[in-house]
C-alpha cells in the first residue's frame, strides 16, 4: 500500500509536491487543507484529492502516514508540533522556523513521537548541484576554495502576501526566505557548517519592515570562505553561484546547470540525472521511513541553517562578526 500524504497549505509549492507524488507509485496523495477555501478547492480539485479548512480535522479523519507543512514561517512550530504528535512523518518546508528555540521544541516533539522529520531544503536534489558536489568531493579540480552566491530577485511585488514583509511572521526577508537557499547550499556542498558570519543589510523596501539585501562575508568550519550578496530592489533576476578551486572554477546556476572552467573559458557539464528534484527529496524521506534512519536534510541540519541566519541578523544589528558553535 503507498503511503497517505496530506498537504496543509495549498500555495504554489503545493503543486511542486502534488507533482512529484503522482510520479511516484510509492506515494498517494489524499487531501489538503488551506483556510482559504478558493485557493485550498482549486488544488484538490486539479489533483483530485479532499479539501479541508481545518487541518486538524483533515488529519483526523485521513489518517495520513506523511504530513507536508507548507504554511507561513510563524505557524511552523505550533503546526509540526500538532501533526507530530499524531504520528505523522513530517516534511516541513523551509525555513525550519522563526528562530533556534522554535527549531528545538520541534525537533523535540519529533523525538518523543518517534516520527521522522525532514525539512525541505531543495538545494540537496537539484541534479546540477548534485554534479558540482561530487566534482568538490573528488578533488579533481584541486581544493575548493572559496564560494560567491548571488541571487537578485524583487522581493517587494504586490504579488507577495503581506506576511512575508513582516518581521515578526517571516522571521526577515530576503535573507530568511532566498538566503536560507544560499546558506544551506554552501554547507551542502562543503560538507561543513557556517561558523564566522560578518554581515550588512538594508532596509530600503517599500513594503513591510524586513530587508530588502543583504552582503555576507562567511567561513565554514571547513575553511572555505564564502560571500552572499542578495538584492530584493529594482533589478535583473538571478541566481548563481560561483565555486572556486585550486585549479580551476563552477559555474552553478542550480535549476538550469553547471558549467566548469580550467582554461579560461567556461563548458557546460550535465548532470547523468535529470530528475526531479521533489521526486528525489520525497524519494529520500521514504528511504528513511522505511530503514528508520535519518533524512538527508534533518531537523538538526535545518536547525544549523536557522542558526547562521540568527547570526546574520545580529552580525548587522551589532555591527561585528558572529562566531557560531559548530560542534
Amino acid at each position: 500500500m503507498p503511503y497517505r500524504v496530506v498537504l496543509i497549505g495549498a500555495g504554489i509549492i503545493s503543486r511542486n509536491h502534488l507533482n512529484a507524488i503522482r510520479q511516484m507509485k510509492e506515494l498517494s496523495a489524499a487531501a489538503v487543507a488551506d483556510i482559504d477555501e478558493e485557493r485550498g478547492r482549486t488544488v484538490s480539485g486539479e489533483y483530485g484529492i479532499a479539501y479541508y479548512s481545518n487541518y486538524k480535522e483533515m488529519i483526523r479523519i485521513e489518517k495520513p502516514d506523511i504530513v507536508i507543512i507548507a504554511l507561513p514561517h510563524f505557524l511552523h512550530e505550533e503546526c509540526a508540533i500538532w501533526c507530530a504528535a499524531q504520528g505523522c512523518h513530517l516534511l516541513l518546508e523551509k525555513p525550519m522556523a522563526l528562530n533556534v528555540k522554535q527549531c528545538d521544541a520541534i525537533l523535540g516533539a519529533a523525538r518523543a513521537s518517534g516520527v521522522k522529520l525532514m525539512v525541505g531544503h531543495t538545494q540537496h536534489y537539484w541534479p546540477a548541484n548534485l554534479l558540482a558536489k561530487t566534482f568538490i568531493e573528488s578533488g579533481v579540480l584541486g581544493k575548493l576554495l572559496a564560494i560567491q552566491d548571488t541571487r537578485h530577485l524583487y522581493y517587494f511585488s504586490e504579488h507577495r502576501p503581506a506576511w512575508f514583509l513582516d518581521k515578526a511572521k517571516a522571521g526577515g526577508g530576503i535573507l530568511m526566505n532566498l538566503g536560507a537557499h544560499s546558506i544551506d547550499k554552501i554547507q551542502w556542498l562543503t560538507g561543513s557548517r557556517i561558523k564566522k558570519v560578518k554581515a550588512a543589510l538594508s532596509y530600503e523596501g517599500t513594503r513591510g519592515n524586513v530587508e530588502g539585501s543583504g552582503c555576507i562575508f562567511l567561513e565554514t568550519s571547513s575553511g572555505v570562505s564564502a560571500v552572499i550578496v542578495q538584492s530584493g530592489y529594482a533589478g535583473v533576476a538571478r541566481d548563481e553561484t560561483e565555486l572556486i578551486f585550486t585549479q580551476g572554477m563552477i559555474r552553478l546556476v542550480s535549476a538550469k546547470g553547471m558549467w566548469v572552467s580550467r582554461d579560461g573559458r567556461y563548458e557546460e557539464v550535465k548532470p547523468p540525472c535529470s530528475a526531479d528534484p521533489f521526486v528525489l527529496q520525497f524519494e529520500d524521506l521514504l528511504q528513511a521511513i522505511r530503514q528508520d534512519a535519518e533524512p538527508g536534510s534533518t531537523g538538526e541540519y535545518a536547525r544549523s541553517v536557522i542558526a547562521a541566519l540568527e547570526a546574520v541578523y545580529r552580525s548587522d544589528e551589532m555591527g561585528v562578526e558572529q562566531t557560531l558553535d559548530t560542534e
